[in-house]
């Protein structure tokens, strides 16, 4: 039985599960359900975790809550995060709050998608998407 490495999105503790059970999954610490279909939230304290220390690929979008694309884009990337669940987990980063994660990737524009696979960034894309691009578009890379 091959496991994963999978970070709770409620108390970050890192929970290994076995491939196929990530839908029911549920974290040892806290209980909560390992993966929902929806974006999660990231904080710098929470960030390194969240993408560092999980063995799934990690969706990122960099955005601010002023900005016209991002508050378009923002249905569809919760829709995306439907189409992709259990597959990927995807997050959301507030740059307006979070300016050192937004320095530390060198965020020049918003939204930006970055896709993480063991901690390392494999692929960017600045721009407003639609769902079924975003689903593309991380299939491709991940």
């Amino acid at each position: 039985m091959t496991t994963q490495h999978i970070v709770c999105p409620s108390c970050n503790a890192v929970n290994r599960v076995a491939q196929g059970r990530e839908p029911e999954a549920t974290c040892g610490k806290c209980g909560s359900l390992l993966f929902q279909p929806s974006p999660l939230s990231l904080t710098r304290d929470s960030f390194d975790r969240q993408v560092g220390r999980s063995d799934v690929p990690v969706l990122v979008d960099f955005f601010s809550p002023t900005c016209g694309p991002c508050q378009m884009m923002a249905p569809q990337f919760g829709e995306a995060a439907a189409y992709l669940y259990p597959r990927m987990r995807l997050a959301k980063v507030d740059t307006s709050q979070e300016q050192a994660l937004a320095a530390r990737f060198s965020i020049r524009s918003v939204p930006t998608l970055i896709l993480f696979r063991g901690g390392r960034e494999v692929a960017r894309q600045s721009g407003a998407m639609s769902a079924g691009d975003i689903a593309a578009w991380a299939g491709q890379h991940a």
